[in-house]
């Protein structure tokens, strides 16, 4: 929940209503609905043809010209679509349960946050970033975002307005801000953060979690795996160990009960994957992932260089290509990599050479039957073999 300065609430009685009681008690409904509405609203982008969903569409919350072509885009194009960021859109499915970034002393690991690099701390934050990113969304200002919102043009236009006064009491018709005006911005910046908050309740629903795998099928009892998929899961947590940082327990809710694996610790390790040599990114700067933040560099100048976060594991069957920088077009290829990297001619050097894990990967010792009874357990992970199953604790806590 956001906390907001009376200063703001005080600067137009007009706009801001009594602001503190609105979010007291919002209705969980009509925010999650006006997440939904931004989620999917290519006008929040300068030429109005990209959306959050644009690189998190349903069902698999990722990009879907990157799923379909995964060899020769590894990464998603922006709103001026000359323009590409350097990574690959991680999926938005499932990002929810992820924790605050933090670091932890006992394991002497930093954990948790949005983005490859943990730089947002919630979905909110991360929500932010997009619209105003160039190789993005590539809205000039946060004013300009909320001026699309608030255009009677805009087909969502009645409905922002009904939404956003159910919700926050603000009234998006009297938008008129400058981002010149110190008060305004002050403004601008409250009902900034009020967009983001929804499109985090919506990504907070079950909407992106659905539990509704194969592998959730088996867990509760309702399906048996293949011989190859048992022997993959068997794999899986056995000799190959995947499930040290992609964990396949079961864990336990904050209200106690039984919550299936999410498969990540949210963690942050260098897997040793090369530089991308596609066209769209190779000449790029070396990608120094959480090491590359200032933030982190001053505390721990050399710890951190070329580790990303450990993705969840749901749905990786269907959210090529892989890695950071997208390396990996198959999931077959990046299994085989994770196997044989540290013994094969046929991999380059990675990226960051230094921290890459040699003790968790990189000489597996599986055979080629091994490696494919992997696979065959990975596409049990992928979410509607079913309805969600519904005996499980939502939303998410974080």
């Amino acid at each position: 929940m956001y906390k907001y300065t009376p200063a703001v609430i005080g600067i137009s009685a007009a706009l801001l209503l009594p602001l503190h009681a609105a979010l007291a008690a919002p209705q969980a409904a009509d925010k999650e609905a006006l997440g939904q509405l931004l989620y999917f609203d290519k006008n929040l982008s300068i030429n109005r043809n990209q959306a959050c969903a644009s690189c998190h569409l349903p069902p698999n919350f990722v990009d879907p010209a990157n799923v379909a072509d995964p060899v020769n885009a590894p990464v998603s194009l922006g709103s001026d679509p000359s323009l590409n960021g350097g990574r690959n859109a991680p999926s938005a499915g499932y990002a929810a349960f992820s924790p605050a970034f933090h670091w932890d002393s006992v394991g002497g690991l930093y954990f948790g946050g949005q983005f490859w690099d943990g730089r947002a701390n919630s979905l909110a934050d991360q929500a932010k970033g997009p619209f105003l990113n160039p190789v993005e969304m590539a809205m000039p200002s946060k004013s300009a975002v909320l001026k699309r919102i608030a255009e009677v043009s805009n087909a969502n236009y009645g409905a922002y307005k009904t939404l956003f006064k159910a919700v926050y009491d603000v009234k998006i018709e009297l938008l008129n801000l400058s981002d010149k005006d110190r008060k305004d911005q002050l403004v601008i910046d409250s009902i900034y953060d009020m967009m983001a908050d929804a499109i985090a309740a919506f990504e907070k629903t079950r909407f992106f979690s659905p539990f509704s795998s194969k592998f959730d099928y088996y867990l509760a009892g309702k399906t048996a795996l293949s011989a190859d998929e048992a022997k993959g899961l068997a794999v899986f947590n056995g000799k190959a160990g995947c499930n040290a940082c992609h964990t396949s327990d079961p864990l336990v809710a904050p209200d106690g009960s039984v919550l299936p694996p999410l498969f990540t610790d949210f963690s942050y390790d260098n897997i040793g994957i090369p530089k991308s040599t596609n066209p769209l990114i190779a000449n790029n700067p070396v990608d120094l992932g959480l090491g590359g933040r200032a933030d982190i560099a001053a505390l721990n100048p050399n710890d951190e260089l070329g580790k990303f976060k450990v993705m969840s594991l749901r749905n990786i069957a269907v959210t090529a290509p892989y890695g950071h920088n997208g390396f990996f077009a198959t999931l077959e290829s990046i299994v085989h990599f994770y196997n044989t990297r540290d013994v094969s001619s046929e991999w380059a050097a990675p990226e960051v050479d230094v921290n890459v894990n040699h003790s968790e990967l990189g000489d597996l010792k599986l055979n080629d039957k091994e490696e494919q009874a992997l696979v065959a357990f990975l596409k049990t992970l992928t979410d509607g073999f079913g309805p969600p199953l519904t005996n499980f604790p939502f939303p998410p806590s974080p």
